[in-house]
Order: structure tokens, then sequence, then C-alpha cells
């Protein structure tokens, strides 16, 4: 436990964390990653270069700091970034190195107004949220390794289908190559894929949600290929999964993990708004509502370009006219003419709040959502100024934790 002298100095260093975060945790990474370059093999660099790890860290510290007489006020998002770390491999081993280069970066940023004082106090309360990071991820490893079909860290997996379901999105289906079960999940989790890609110096590992229910002898995984767009360079590890990968070769993957997951044991209505490839949580809770809970009523809106971007259209239009409790709306922004001749769509242009009040009966039922983030800001805008309580409300990043209120 930490004293009350430690805990007064992590508390007047608030302020400065909300002021110099981001600059204190964008110079940890650099550190780190020069001190300890193998850690380029779990850290995702396209997420570093685009600095929404360093704000994702960050938010967490000011989190910790801010609550840090009662740190069971963040364990949701421990529990969060644990789920992220076992899928990754991160270990025990692995704090101490994040602990020095912190307290380094503090001390760099801050100069003279990092005191020896502030720095114990800091190094003393590193150690306490560590040990609780480092409690929970041990009980998720073992929970991952023990469960039926289990395994820790990585398991090779042959994908035994290759799927293309749109212009951008391919799926791969993925059964064990040693043959044995395999575990269970939730739907809405993940999995990571590690890759040695030829010509990379280092491993690459991404995490890609499942996109079918579970129960299933694989796992499928739908991957959106991430082109070079303006700013932005090509997704080395999306482009590659497209390009090189086959069927009949062997992945890497991780048990899976995550904790943006489909509440079963409610019979309220769900509402599941996807935008893009964040479809594909969505689909596996879709897949495990109706053939689990057929009589749940359910709404499946999703937003894409434009039918050539949009992945499993036929399989949810197939479902909702064989369910009379599903009802399907597709959103697009840029119609071909194609999709104006043949009317494959039910609204041009963007989700908001005036016509989700047209096609939902009321605000009461559940809603899940994940896409790209504006998508996300503007769907979860639309919630509360519809009221929707924040329990009822549930979504998913990919990629690093960031804010829908900004």
């Amino acid at each position: 436990m930490l004293n009350r002298q430690t805990i007064e100095i992590i508390k007047s260093t608030v302020p400065v964390l909300r002021e110099h975060g981001k600059t204190i945790t964008t110079r940890f990474y650099k550190m780190m990653l020069t001190n300890h370059p193998e850690l380029l093999n779990i850290f995702n660099h396209v997420n570093q270069k685009q600095g929404r790890q360093q704000t994702a860290l960050a938010n967490t510290v000011y989190a910790a700091a801010a609550n840090i007489e009662n740190l069971e006020a963040i364990l949701p998002e421990v529990k969060r970034i644990a789920h992220k770390h076992r899928s990754l491999g991160i270990k025990p081993e692995h704090y101490p190195i994040v602990g020095k280069n912190l307290l380094a970066a503090i001390k760099d940023v801050l100069g003279d107004a990092a005191t020896d004082e502030i720095i114990n106090a800091w190094a003393e309360a590193y150690g306490v949220i560590a040990d609780v990071f480092i409690s929970v991820e041990d009980e998720l490893y073992r929970e991952a390794e023990q469960a039926p079909g289990g395994w820790r860290d990585f398991r090779n997996f042959v994908v035994a289908r290759k799927v293309k379901e749109s212009d951008v999105i391919t799926s791969f289906y993925l059964k064990p190559q040693d043959g044995g079960p395999i575990s269970t999940f939730q739907p809405g989790q993940y999995i990571s894929v590690k890759l040695a890609i030829p010509g990379e110096t280092y491993t690459h590992i991404r995490q890609y949600s499942l996109s079918d229910s579970p129960g299933k002898d694989y796992y499928r995984i739908s991957v959106k290929r991430e082109d070079a767009a303006e700013g932005r360079p090509a997704g080395i590890v999306s482009t590659y999964l497209h390009d090189h990968v086959r069927e009949g070769d062997v992945l890497p993957i991780s048990a899976p993990a995550g904790d943006f997951v489909l509440d079963t044991s409610k019979e309220t209505p769900v509402v599941l708004l996807s935008g893009g490839v964040g479809l594909t949580p969505l689909v596996s809770m879709l897949n495990t509502l109706v053939e689990r809970q057929p009589q749940r009523r359910v709404h499946f809106i999703h937003a894409a370009r434009s039918s050539r971007t949009h992945a499993l259209k036929e399989h949810v239009a197939a479902l909702a006219d064989r369910h009379e409790a599903l009802s399907f709306h597709v959103v697009y922004s840029q119609p071909t003419e194609d999709d104006r001749a043949e009317r494959r769509f039910d609204k041009e242009g963007y989700i908001d709040l005036p016509w989700l009040q047209s096609i939902l009966p009321d605000n009461q039922a559940d809603f899940y959502f994940c896409g790209p983030v504006p998508f996300m800001k503007t769907v979860y805008r639309a919630l509360q100024d519809w009221g929707v309580p924040e329990e009822r409300i549930h979504f998913e990043f990919f990629g690093p934790m960031g804010s829908l209120n900004a």
C-alpha cells in the first residue's frame, strides 16, 4: 500500500500529467524502443507512428494518478488493457523495463520540476500499478491455457479457406495445425496474428476480431486491406495477408481475448451498428443471437461507402429474410449508380439521430457499435442525445483506446 505522503505527491502531479502526458509518453516510447529494440517484435509500429499508442498510455497514466487512492475505479480499463497484453504476450519481466523508461521520460520532459521526491513517489506508485496489471494478466493467461482447447501464448493455425468478401475485405478460416480442439470465445472477442514478413526486421502482431459465432471447428477473421492513402502508408500486415497468405499457410495466433462482448444473459432488444470493417465483431454477435436467441429482437445497421466495400451483406440479408426478429438497414456514403438503380441501401450519407429514431421503435435496447473513430463519435453522440444510459452503450476501438468525447 502507498503511504499518505506518496499519495499526495502523486495527486499533485495530476495537472502536470494532464498538460504534458502525451509529451512524456512519446518520449517514453522513443527511449524504451531505442534501449530495447526487441520490444518492436510486440508493439504495433503503425500505432507508434500515428501517436495513438502514446495518447492511450498518457490517458492511462493520468487515470491512474487521478484515482491513486482508489485504483479499483480504473479496474475496467486495466482489464481491457490486460486482455490486449495477454494476446500480445506481455510478461511480468517487461514491467521493470517500462517502469525504468517511464520514470526517465518523466525526468527528461519535466526537468528540474521532477524532483527526487516526485520520481521516488512515482517509482513506488508504478510498482503498485504494475502489480495490479501483472496479477490480472496472470489470471487471463491461466484462463486461456486451462480452457478446454485453450493454450498459452501462440499456437499455429492453418488457413483452411480464404474468401474475398468485398473489394477490400477478405476472410480467413483458421484451423489448428495440431488437429486438436480450439477454445470457445465470447462474441465480440479478437485474436492476435503474428507474422514474420520477409524483408521486415521485426515480427508484426495484429489483433483481428473473430467474425463468426463460437462453437465451430475454426476461427474466422475478416481483414480489410489497408492500402496507402494520403499521409498514410499501406498496412504492412493487412496487405501481406491479402497478397501473400494462401490456403494451407500457417499463422501463429493467440487464444481469443477482449472485453467487448455480447451479453447473452439478457433478453432485451439489441442494436448492432457498424462502420466499414467494424462489422466483424458485430457479425459474430449477430450470428450468435440468431443461433442461440432467435426470438430476441435485433436491429443490424451497417454503414459503408458503397456495395463494393460492403462485406458479408448477402449473409446478413439472408439472416434477416429467415428471422422475423431481425431487421437489417444499410447506409452508403458514396453509393454507385448501380446501388441507386437497384436500391441496395436504405439511406445515402451518414447515420444520424433523426434517422435512427425513424427506424428504431425506441431507445430501450442495448447498443453495440464499432467502426472508424469519426463513425463511433457520431454514433456515441447520437445515443447520448437520445438519452441512452451509459450502461447500455458498448463499443470497441480497433487499436489503442481513444476518447469518443473529443
